[in-house]
Order: structure tokens, then C-alpha cells, then sequence
């Protein structure tokens, strides 16, 4: 009965072994190479002037089912904020504002985050994608504020993705010349809008 006994225990612990590995291939997560990936953001101001710069990831992963893609997390470190279409005293200048608390505060709020809520692949988007194309949901997080936002990624590659967002400053508080606050900024005035062109870098 003993033998009989630990027969059936062992069959259990194939089984539970089995099941978890059957898990593990169905459910799983691609890790994003932080230092391969980047982030170009661009911001313009009423008069058609812009600037951009670049922010890196600390973490970032998608997640799949059956081969499918269902989720993710990002975490941006808000510290690597970088102006790039400028160099010199004007550069150092515009960076340190733009983690001010005029704009980001990044000394309180070091990062950001977006996490993958849905993911709705092209031929039922609402919007006209190419068919290897999603649209995604997700709740984006800066500094401390959460809101939805909608976006689309695109695989270039077996390796790398495209991911392009638009996010309104004005929703997280960013209040440095935006007419969602202030009135007769004229030629001041700096849109809300921020445009994020990510480019993703699977391990």
C-alpha cells in the first residue's frame, strides 16, 4: 500500500511539472533590452517650433498567450530625460527645465509608467492598421497621474517593435505655457500634446 502510495504521489509531481511547463511556453514574457530600446519625444510650441530629445526604460516587457500578444509593462526612467536638437549652454538649460517642476518634476517623480490594460489586434482596431499592427490600451502614469491612452505597435522585425503615443501634458500636470491653463499665451504658447516614437528591442 506504501509503494502504491508514493507511485501515485510521484505521478502527481510529473503531472504538476508538466502543467507548469505547459504554462510556462503558453504564458510568457519577452524581455525588452532596456539599452537597445529608446524613446524619441518630440514637443512644439504654437509657433511650428519644436524640440526633441530622448528618455530611456529601466524595465520593460510584453506580454503572450498562445503566441499572442495580451500585455505589458513599461518603466521609463524620467532621470535619462535628454534634449537632442540642441547642444551647449541651451541644451543644459531646456533639460533642467523640462525636469523642473514647471514641467516634470523628476526629482520627486524619477518614473513613469505605462501598462498594457487591452490589446486589440488589427483587423478589429478602430483604426486602419497594417494586419501584423495593434492597437493598444493601457494606463500611463506621470507623475503620479494616471490616465488612459491608446496607442499602436507595429513589429519591424523578429527582434524589434514600433510603438507610437501621443499623451496630453495637461492631463498630469504639466502646466509650463499650456492653454489648458493659461490664457493670451499668444506665440508662447507650447501645445499639450507630446508625441513619444518608441522603438522596442527584444533580449
Amino acid at each position: 500500500m506504501e509503494i502504491q502510495f508514493k507511485k501515485y504521489e510521484i505521478m502527481d509531481k510529473i503531472i504538476l511539472t508538466f502543467t507548469l511547463l505547459i504554462s510556462f511556453f503558453l504564458n510568457s514574457q519577452v524581455q525588452i533590452n532596456v539599452n537597445k530600446s529608446n524613446i524619441k519625444w518630440t514637443g512644439k510650441e504654437l509657433t511650428t517650433k519644436e524640440h526633441y530629445g530622448a528618455l530611456k526604460f529601466s524595465k520593460a516587457n510584453l506580454e503572450y498567450e498562445d503566441e499572442k500578444l495580451v500585455g505589458g509593462e513599461f518603466v521609463v526612467d524620467m532621470t535619462t530625460l535628454d534634449v537632442q536638437d540642441l547642444s551647449g549652454r541651451g541644451k543644459e538649460r531646456l533639460e533642467g527645465h523640462l525636469r523642473s517642476d514647471d514641467f516634470f518634476s523628476v526629482d520627486k517623480h524619477n518614473n513613469a509608467y505605462l501598462k498594457i490594460t487591452e490589446v486589440i489586434p488589427a483587423e478589429f482596431s478602430r483604426i486602419t492598421l497594417d494586419e501584423k499592427s495593434y492597437e493598444l490600451v493601457g494606463d500611463l502614469t506621470i507623475k503620479d497621474i494616471t490616465h488612459p491612452i491608446t496607442f499602436t505597435l507595429k513589429p519591424e522585425d523578429n527582434q524589434s517593435y514600433k510603438a507610437e503615443l501621443t499623451f496630453d501634458r495637461s492631463k498630469y500636470d504639466v502646466r509650463f505655457r499650456s492653454g489648458s491653463f493659461f490664457e493670451n499665451l499668444g506665440d508662447k504658447l507650447i501645445l499639450d500634446d507630446i508625441k513619444l516614437e518608441v522603438t522596442l528591442v527584444k533580449n
